[in-house]
């Protein structure tokens, strides 16, 4: 049986949080400088030290020294003294860090064909009829064997379906060329926002979201403080992707001693701004569905009243920061927060709300039953490791000699919809006979680039070895994994096409 993590006492009470429960997802909520952080590292490193992997998102640049010992802090050390917790010395974690600009951690990429229609228009920020037209370019993508991985497919493939929009009428309703004019002009500027190094290959393999090194859990943290700045609708979107893709991909297990993987959403206010209800409803069928896949999925937010009640019923792990009381709405969101407890006849919930110290809160955990505990107002026990940011050059040195250096730096341009669509273009204006007087009409010009497609494959398919010896997979065989999600059986990428990764769709491997 894995030990529980203790997470907070209430005097000399221990709050636990059981690691069989640890699936049934949680919360941590409070206001800005409250302690939400700290409470973030603290469950993080104990999932890691029960070999759990975890995901996060550090949205401020300061949870890289999870990378750190610490406990250098006097004001950590007071509190571990307060707490009577014994032995208590820095420790470093082991972590993996990410960059979808490839600057501060391995780049991480996905297909647009896995990102799906749904989620791009999303992303896209586009109405019913643009959503609409996004869907039969998929459609039309699907059933033509066109693989669209990156940005330049996408546009490829809409201008191909705009010149013949004669051709798809009769099969897919009309393509206008105002909704597709408006889907490129976004794409602009969603390039412009850097979401075009997103896109492309070799895509994230989430295998190697789930690593232990030396009997830990590895915590892969994902640089997002440029990303917040830039894009927060790329980073809300993609951390949605992340979550459909583990759902579709793991197994179910049920309820197992411990999770397989514990995902944390910071600043989850962005995930439900200005959603749709048809795929908030996929979200809250997603969060309660895949508990039983191993993964525990934890909230952040400054405001319960960020996320919908539909969602927020299924967090039963709930740690709540203090909460200002400075307007209307402020108010409300005190009341609705000491609402959703069991209250504790001993505890004036609604009025502790306002006068919890940094690193207090309002705890409660799900006991073996899967019962909500009563309320308790306690202190959190600190991290062990380092709390805030880290040099560039330890940052480097942990990149550098990481298991993956080297893999995802190397990108891959592989044919898609774009080049097949240029080589059909080629085609037709070589076939196009020349009216040149007193002169015969030359022999088609034959395209050669398939010719320099093959030459340049035997080059990627050798396999890389780390700076410290470990061997993973060649350029190529991430190639295959990607070809694999996104270009499997023609009638599985229909099913598969914007439902929210396995929630409602089958699987496409």
């Amino acid at each position: 049986m894995t030990d529980p993590i203790l997470i907070a006492k209430s005097g000399k009470q221990p709050i636990w949080l059981l690691p069989k429960m640890a699936n049934r997802h949680g919360l941590i909520a409070g206001a800005t400088g409250t302690g939400k952080t700290v409470t973030l590292q603290t469950l993080a490193e104990n999932f890691s030290e029960r070999g759990v992997p975890v995901f996060m998102a550090d949205v401020k640049g300061d949870l890289a020294g999870m990378s750190q010992p610490g406990a250098h802090n006097p004001t950590i050390l007071q509190r571990a003294k307060e707490l009577g917790l014994a032995d208590f010395s820095g420790a470093a974690n082991p972590v993996v860090f990410w960059d979808i600009f490839g600057k501060s951690g391995h780049p991480v990429r996905a297909t647009v064909s896995e990102m799906g229609p749904l989620l791009l228009g999303r992303l896209l920020q586009l109405n019913d009829t643009q959503a609409g037209v996004l869907n039969v370019v998929f459609k039309i993508a699907d059933e033509s064997g066109l693989l669209l991985l990156d940005l330049k497919d996408l546009r490829a493939m809409l201008q191909y379906v705009t010149d013949n929009a004669d051709q798809f009428r009769t099969q897919y309703g009309n393509v206008s060329a105002a909704s597709v004019g408006a889907i490129q002009r976004n794409l602009l500027q969603l390039e412009t926002q850097g979401a075009d190094k997103f896109f492309g290959e070799p895509a994230l393999d989430l295998d190697d979201l789930i690593q232990t090194e030396n009997g830990r859990g590895v915590i892969n943290v994902l640089a997002g403080e440029t990303l917040m700045q830039q894009s927060p609708d790329v980073y809300a979107t993609f951390l949605l992707w992340l979550l459909s893709e583990l759902f579709e991909r793991l197994p179910e297990i049920g309820d197992p001693e411990k999770p397989k993987v514990v995902f944390f959403f910071d600043e989850a206010h962005l995930l439900f701004n200005n959603i749709a209800p048809a795929l908030e409803q996929k979200i809250e069928q997603m969060v309660r569905l895949i508990r039983s896949k191993g993964v525990g999925v934890y909230f952040v937010s400054q405001n319960p009243l960020d996320i919908p009640d539909v969602v927020l019923g299924q967090l039963g792990n709930r740690v709540q920061h203090a909460l200002r009381a400075f307007t209307p709405r402020d108010q409300k969101a005190v009341h609705a927060a000491a609402q959703t407890f069991r209250q504790n006849p001993r505890l004036q919930t609604e009025e502790v709300l306002t006068q919890l110290a940094v690193g207090e809160a309002l705890v409660s955990m799900l006991d073996e039953k899967g019962t909500p505990g009563v309320v308790e107002r306690a202190k959190i026990v600190p991290p062990r490791s380092q709390i805030g940011a880290i040099t560039p050059e330890q940052r480097k040195q942990i990149i550098d000699t990481s298991i993956l250096a080297g893999h995802y730096e190397k990108t891959v341009d592989r044919e898609s919809a774009y080049e097949k669509l240029r080589a059909r273009t080629n085609e037709k204006i070589s076939d196009a006979p020349v009216a040149t007087p007193g002169a015969s009409v030359p022999e088609p010009a034959r395209n050669s680039f398939f010719n320099e497609v093959i030459g340049a494959i035997g080059s990627i398919f050798k396999p890389t070895v780390g700076p410290r010896g470990g061997v993973h997979e060649s350029v190529a065989t991430s190639m295959v994994k990607s070809a694999a999600r996104a270009a499997s059986s023609q009638v599985g990428r229909q099913v598969v096409r914007g439902l929210l990764g396995g929630v409602l769709r089958g699987s496409r491997r």
